[in-house]
């Protein structure tokens, strides 16, 4: 199962989606490729109440100190 980079209309990372949603979104208007490689779609408007959640992560303390 591979995955779709998508970005909001604020160049913010979103969860990755599936290839059929982003080829839907493609389709309807709603996104443009923004990226060839990694392929990254790009949603033209913003999305006033989110379907799609924010994407964020967070490092943990000890691992971040490895060498």
């Amino acid at each position: 199962m591979t995955k779709v980079f998508i970005l909001d209309a604020n160049q913010q990372p979103l969860y990755p989606v599936r290839i059929s949603r982003a080829r839907l979104l493609l389709s309807e208007g709603k996104a443009t490729v923004f990226q060839r490689y990694p392929f990254t779609i790009i949603l033209k408007e913003s999305l006033s109440h989110s379907k799609l959640e924010q994407l964020g992560f967070k490092i943990h303390p000890s691992t971040a100190r490895r060498k």
